[in-house]
Order: C-alpha cells, then structure tokens, then sequence
C-alpha cells in the first residue's frame, strides 16, 4: 500500500475515535524500519483501546496488512504495527514522559486538505456545487473602477490667475457727515453762560510773620527848615 494513502487512513480511523493531538513524522532519513510514524493521545484505557482497533479494522478493510499490537492488556500504551508505519497510542502522563516527538519528530508531516485527497469524500468535495442565482452571497462583487481625476492644463490656470489680478480690490464704503443743529436747551444754556459776571480773582494774602522774628527798624530822617 502506498504510504500516503496508509497515513490517510491511520488519520481517519484516529479522527473517528476522537483521538487527541496527532501527529505524524517522515522517519525515511532517520531509519531504514518504517517510514512514518504516529503519535495520538487517549484519554482512558478504553478509548486507547478503541483508537488501536480502529486503525487495524480500516486498513485490513482497505487491503493493508496489520504486523501486530502490542499493549492491549493495560491500555496506557498500545502499538500498531502496520509495516512501512508505527502507530503509538498513548495517555497524556506517558506520552509527556517518554516525548517519542523529540526522538522522531525531525520532519513533521502537516496534516490538513491534502492528507484527505485518497478518501472518497474528498474526492465528492472537490466536485464544483451548483451556484444559485438567488442567494445574495453566492454573487460575484461587481468590479470597482479606479477614478482618474483629471487636471485643468497649465494655459487655464494662467488665464484664471491673470483675470484675478486685473479686478481691483473693491473700495471700501465711506460714510458722509451730516451736521445737527443744536437744539434749543443747547443754546440757551450757552447764552446763560455767557451772560454770567467774570469771575473776581481773590488777594492773596501775606503769609504772617513768626514769633521769634526780629522787627525791622524804622529810620525818621528830619528835615531842617531853612530861614528865608
């Protein structure tokens, strides 16, 4: 059997009991015994035991040959050996003692659309489905244009510019004064104004002398009448 459809059905049967944490690694550069290998977690004894089974009922359903088991009898750790792949089916607590990923997982091989292209139901899913017309998803998006945003040429920008500079500036609106005549209490308090005396500008008075100054002395000068 070719080993990719081997390692597609050891897949499968490993999904169809809920196998925990698969993986499967290319061994060719590693040893000349077997050319893959699987690891898959079993929560209980019952559920390793029924990940075994199912991997050696589908491939001797498929025309593959089953070497052996070994470890039925406790459950912690079962193997299949199916020849050209080791199966090892383990619980959580031994996988995590013995790493079996760090011995042989070199080249791990992905498990994803491709390891389903041999089974039947890939094959009835790679099969184009009919479209309908009147689902609003299934419609292909109309395809958006990009817009080109055209430029004014250089000779009317010129033009715009020139025609701007030639309007003069708008000229500012000057208000015109209007004269008031006064009105009648204006003038007439104007005239009582004039009407009213000068005002009289009062002496100034001499500022008084201080006690302690000293009087000024007055000097009598006679005069001598002459005989005639």
């Amino acid at each position: 059997m070719d080993i990719k459809k081997l390692q597609t059905l050891v897949v499968d049967a490993l999904e169809d009991v809920k196998g925990q944490d698969i993986q499967v690694f290319d061994t060719v550069h590693l040893t000349s015994l077997f050319d893959r290998i699987a690891v898959v977690s079993g929560t209980s004894n019952r559920q390793t035991k029924a990940l075994a089974a199912s991997v050696r009922d589908k491939v001797k359903s498929s025309g593959g040959d089953v070497v052996g088991m070994e470890g039925e009898d406790t459950g912690e750790w079962v193997l299949v050996d199916l020849g050209d792949m080791i199966v090892h089916i383990m619980q959580p607590a031994i996988r995590q003692y013995y790493r079996l990923e760090e011995i042989w997982g070199d080249k791990p091989v992905k498990l994803g659309a491709a390891k389903r292209k041999s089974t039947p139901e890939a094959e009835d899913a790679a099969v184009a489905k009919p479209v309908s017309k009147h689902l609003a998803s299934t419609q292909a998006a109309p395809e958006v244009k990009p817009v080109r945003e055209t430029k004014a040429p250089a000779a009317k920008k010129a033009a715009t510019k020139t025609t701007a500079a030639k309007k003069p500036a708008a000229s500012k609106a000057v208000g015109k004064v209007v004269k008031v005549a006064p009105s009648k209490t204006e003038t007439a308090a104007v005239a009582a104004l004039k009407s009213l005396p000068p005002k009289r500008v009062r002496a100034v008075k001499e500022p008084a002398a201080p006690a302690n100054a000293v009087p000024e002395k007055k000097v009598i000068k006679r005069i001598k009448k002459t005989e005639e």
